[in-house]
């Protein structure tokens, strides 16, 4: 997960337009001529977008970019400590 990037994406793209990426990323891991280093980038991918899409919900419902930011970067945190 990497914020910088979580917060390019957020600013750039619907998030339909997120979790259509996500949609297709997903669909090319279910192939069996995936190597397992292109599914660790297709996590990251996924990852950074499904991040994105939260943050947009965030701001959508009214939360500045960087609260949001922070707010999501805090469930994660939280997340990972549990």
């Amino acid at each position: 997960m990497k914020l910088p990037i979580i917060k390019h994406l957020q600013k750039n793209n619907s998030a339909e337009k997120m979790q259509h990426t996500i949609d297709v990323l997903e669909s090319f891991t279910e192939h069996r001529s995936v190597k397992e280093e292109e599914m660790d980038v297709v996590g990251e991918l996924v990852t950074n977008l499904a991040g994105a899409i939260e943050m947009n919900k965030l701001v959508e419902e009214g939360m500045s970019e960087k609260d949001a930011a922070n707010t999501f970067a805090k469930r994660v945190l939280g997340s990972i400590d549990q």
